[in-house]
């Protein structure tokens, strides 16, 4: 079974040489720690930012240099400051490459609800929405489980939905897993984690097609 960390660097594999990238909030942020060093990669964060790098050490942040959860990063030279119009502009321009997205729930048809859980305080969607209707290439990071031990793969998604059909990969605590037109398609399991397992974790219409290969989760080298 993974951490967070070990999803983020996961879905560092998926990254490509070239790619502009949106790292939404939470364990996406992550993945930027995690991409390989032979590669350029250009992080995009809504609030305007282009050519974000890992997270800063302890002692060397700068609260003015900020991702769009208002984290403190870094930024690689060359790195771009901007307004949130040229910044939007850019995504629904469809101008970035692979979108990384957290979520509360993603339903077997690739719909994902991540931005509102009715009646408790939520600070606004963000952009999530502008990225889900704009995105072409959509991975979701993800717990595969919430705190009560039920599953966020389902059947049909019940909080108001982000986005309609549009997530293509999902890389869980538990597996890697496709959207397809039929339902989820395990393509990988964690290391420890068995198929029965992520069947018994997975609400949602679940495809195993013949063996499925453990991950290999790159060293932090």
């Amino acid at each position: 079974m993974l951490d967070k960390n070990g999803i983020a660097k996961r879905i560092a594999k998926e990254v490509k040489d070239g790619y502009y990238v949106n790292l939404g909030i939470g364990i996406p942020t992550l993945v930027a720690n995690f991409v390989r060093d032979d590669i350029e990669v250009e992080f995009q964060s809504e609030n305007g930012v282009l050519g974000m790098g890992p997270f800063p050490f302890e002692g060397e942040e700068d609260a003015d240099i900020i991702n769009a959860g208002k984290q403190t990063i870094t930024t690689l030279p060359g790195a771009s400051f901007f307004d949130s119009a040229t910044s939007f502009s850019m995504i629904r321009g469809q101008h970035v490459d692979l979108t990384i997205l957290g979520a509360m729930e993603v339903a077997e048809n690739g719909d994902i609800a991540n931005w509102k859980i009715p009646g408790k305080m939520v600070k606004g969607m963000g952009g999530a929405m502008d990225l889900v209707a704009s995105a072409e290439n959509i991975i979701v990071a993800m717990m595969h489980t919430n705190k009560a031990g039920q599953s966020k793969l389902l059947s049909r998604c019940t909080l108001p939905l982000t986005g309609v059909g549009c997530v293509k990969k999902i890389v869980t605590n538990l597996a890697v897993i496709e959207v397809t037109d039929d339902g989820f398609l395990l393509l990988e399991r964690a290391p420890g984690v068995t198929v029965d397992e992520i069947k018994t974790a997975t609400e949602g219409k679940l495809i195993v097609d013949g063996d499925v290969p453990e991950m290999a989760i790159p060293d932090e080298s």
